[in-house]
Parts: structure tokens; sequence; C-alpha cells
């Protein structure tokens, strides 16, 4: 991520933007389980507000600076961070009861890979468990936003397709205008 991104991302007001908008549909999602993956926590945010709902949570994150300093600040909590790249992480398979990934997945450098990236998190939960994501959409200001970063957002038309083939099933997408959220089920 580029430097303005990671600053925003550990913004006061990021956060406040997670707790008002993206907690209210986590919590309604239903219950996470006992066993949560993050994929991508970045500076930790996000992980911030999944740790009190969950026993145990286990975030993966390819950025080493940004392992190491969430693993610090979490040291001693219910929250393991590994540093890995998520879609190659050799974590188990069926162990966890939930998986979320939140404005990560257009950091994925292509569809492929985010489509293996889908099939990784199939295999890592449970029969039965929960993919929640939201993600951003494609517009000028986020492409403004992503100056010598990543950024290849995933097309809302094609994303329930795509998790169908990794094995999900009763896939959820609601377009937000500004971004994406669904919600999917390992069989």
């Amino acid at each position: 991520m580029n430097k303005l991104h990671v600053e925003w991302l550990s913004s006061p007001d990021w956060a406040r933007m997670l707790e008002e908008n993206l907690l209210p549909w986590v919590l309604a999602a239903g219950d996470l389980g006992d066993d949560v993956l993050e994929i991508g926590p970045g500076p930790g945010l996000t992980t911030d507000l999944l740790r009190p709902l969950v026993p145990k949570l286990t975030a993966v994150e390819i950025d080493e600076g940004l392992a190491a300093a969430l693993s610090e600040r979490l040291a001693g909590t219910n929250v393991t961070v590994v540093w890995a790249d998520a879609s190659r992480s050799g974590l188990e398979s069926d162990r966890f009861s939930a998986a979320t990934c939140f404005t990560m997945l257009h950091h994925v450098p292509s569809p492929a890979e985010q489509d293996r990236l889908f099939s990784e998190i199939c295999r890592m939960l449970r029969p039965g468990g929960l993919l929640l994501v939201e993600d951003g959409k494609d517009s000028d200001m986020m492409r403004e936003f992503h100056v010598d970063d990543v950024f290849n957002p995933v097309e809302p038309d094609t994303v329930g397709v795509r998790l169908m083939e990794a094995g999900f099933e009763q896939c959820e997408i609601h377009d937000l205008g500004y971004g994406i959220r669904l919600s999917a089920r390992k069989p």
C-alpha cells in the first residue's frame, strides 16, 4: 500500500467509519463462531473491531512490517498474527468458523490471484463456515487514492460466480454504490 493509504487505514476517522458502518453489518451477519480468520488486516483497525466478538482470531498479513507491528501491538491477546500470503498460507484445512476480508481484495494483483485466495479461504473454512467481504469499487476517486499502489477492484456482477467456482454457496452480493459487501458459506 502507498503511504497515504496506510495513514488513512490507521486514522481515527477510518476507525470511526468502520465502527459506524462495517461493525453493524458484521454483527447482523450472524455468529462468527469460535475461530475466525482475518485476511489483510493492514494496521489492524478491523482486527480491533473483530477481536472482542470472537474467542480466537488469526490475522494473516502479507506486508512484513504491518504484520510485525500488529503482532507486537496485540501480543498477549486472543489474536495471532501470521506474516504470509493468504493464498498460500499453509494454515490448516477446515479450521476456521468464519473468514473476513475488509477493504483488501482490490490489493490482490489479478482476478486469477483473487480466485486462488477465494479457493484457499474455502479450504481453510469449516463446513458451514461464513465468509464476509467488504471492498471498494472502481471509481476515479479510488484510482487517485491508489496511485503507485495495486488497485484491482472486484466486479460485483461476476464475483458471485467466482465464489461458487471456488467452492462457496449461498452467495449474497450487495452493491453499496461506493463498494460491495458479500457473504458466502462453505457447503
